[in-house]
């Protein structure tokens, strides 16, 4: 996909932003011989669920000229990411042509409380690519935000969406969006597959499928690779997959138990749980392979490493307190610290990017809930009420989360807000849906 600076008015150029069949929460359950969660089933349908929220950007999203005779409606699917980051309310636009170079009367928007403008154009070229352009407004101050051109195959067209998403959402928030960025997930229906697909769940393309489990994707932080475990020989077993080429590489094959790998913020290294030496314990190993290093000694289970933003900690979980907890311990080795207090069972750590919260499942009433921690002040708060989520990750600008569960008595992907307060259910494909992972911002 190619990006071009698009012409302003009068012939000023617009910057663009540098813009076993067990889930990894049942075999944990298995390994502290706790009670599993209830098994997932198939879902479908997207679904915005919205409370509590009282600041949402009011935007209008005109039609973009054009694009009722492309292969997909632009402006839909910008409206669509925006809204589901719950930062967002959409502005009724119905009426109006606007494109690119249109000078909007900003009273008329004004009277239809919009807050922001944004219109565009798709354009077939003769090659049988698309020109798509576009241009935001902030109608309160009457001033011209810029826009940008892509130049796109039609496959690409989502693409170019979430692109403009993200330049909206950047100028208007002051944070990166994440919209263009990549999720994984698993899926068992029959086989288990391992997809990788778009933030919102739409265009999946199947990494992996295999007849034995696949568990813990894990992306590493350029976006290029997965690590995942995969239980094709009969044990679990860490693998690296080259997303864009399809090629993989073992990377450890331990006597006993592989499992749980995450990768180090720069990297170079990625966290594993080993038993090759007798119990579950916390290991290192370098991004290409080789002996790994042991974090520390204990005498508890140890698993489900993760790093912090600034890669001193890695966050897991043990049974070392009688329970399951989360503690921490400096990624080079140390005394450990318990990080989680409230609940006895308390599961899934995944770190915010900017280090400011802990997401984790916690069993409650027989249930397992999303909870999230302000890791400045201690404070925990529940930000779901369904009792069968998992493996909770972070979007790569610390806004949102990804996890799995089951609602309505179908298996959904679903996003929330870090507060709980809008919920997302993705599209995904059929099938008991686990183990999902935000990808990182691709720049």
């Amino acid at each position: 996909m190619r990006k071009f600076d698009l012409p302003g008015p009068a012939g000023r150029r617009l910057q663009p932003v540098v813009g076993t069949g067990a889930s990894r929460r049942q075999a944990l359950a298995a390994l502290l011989a706790a009670s599993a969660a209830p098994q997932l089933l198939a879902q479908q349908g997207p679904r915005v669920d919205i409370s509590g929220r009282n600041r949402q950007y009011p935007i209008a999203i005109a039609s973009f000229r054009g694009e009722a005779q492309a292969p997909q409606r632009v402006a839909e699917i910008v409206r669509a990411d925006l809204e589901r980051s719950g930062f967002f309310r959409s502005i009724d636009a119905s009426g109006q042509a606007l494109d690119e170079l249109s000078r909007p009367d900003m009273n008329a928007w004004r009277e239809r409380a919009a807050g922001w403008l944004s219109a565009g154009s798709v354009n077939r070229q003769a090659d049988g690519r698309f020109d798509v352009r576009f241009r935001l407004w902030d109608v309160v101050r009457g001033e011209d935000l810029g826009g940008q051109s892509y130049v796109v195959p039609p496959a690409d067209l989502r693409l170019a969406a979430h692109r403009i998403a993200d330049f909206i959402y950047e100028k208007i928030t002051g944070k990166p969006g994440i919209f263009s960025t990549r999720i994984a997930y698993v899926t068992k229906a029959g086989r288990y597959s391992l997809w990788v697909a778009d933030s919102d769940g739409e265009n999946a393309q199947a990494a992996l499928t295999s007849p034995e489990p696949i568990i813990s994707p894990a992306w590493s932080p350029d976006g290029r690779q997965l690590a995942y475990v995969s239980f094709e020989s009969r044990k679990p077993v860490v693998y690296t997959h080259d997303v864009a080429s399809g090629r993989r590489r073992l990377l450890a094959n331990f006597r006993g138990s592989n499992s749980a790998p995450t990768w180090s913020p720069d990297g170079s290294r990625l966290a594993v749980t080993l038993t090759r030496d007798g119990g579950s314990q916390l290991y290192t190993i370098s991004a290409s392979g080789g002996e790994p290093s042991r974090i520390m000694q204990s005498a508890g289970i140890d698993t489900e490493p993760d790093f912090s933003s600034d890669g001193q900690f890695i966050y897991f979980v043990s049974d070392r307190g009688g329970s399951p907890q989360i503690y921490r311990v400096g990624s080079r080795g140390g005394a450990a610290q318990r990080v989680t207090f409230s609940g006895s069972y308390n599961i899934s750590p995944s770190i915010s990017p900017d280090g400011k919260y802990l997401a984790f499942i916690s069993r409650t009433g027989g249930g397992y809930r999303l909870h999230v921690m302000d890791l400045a002040g201690g404070g925990v708060q529940a930000v779901t009420d369904t009792n069968a989520d998992e493996s909770p990750s972070f979007s790569p600008n610390s806004e949102l989360l990804l996890y799995a569960t089951r609602q309505g008595g179908a298996s959904a992907l679903m996003t929330c807000t870090v507060d709980g307060s809008v919920k997302v259910r993705l599209a995904a494909k059929g099938g008991e849906i686990r183990e999902p992972a935000w990808g990182p911002l691709l720049r």
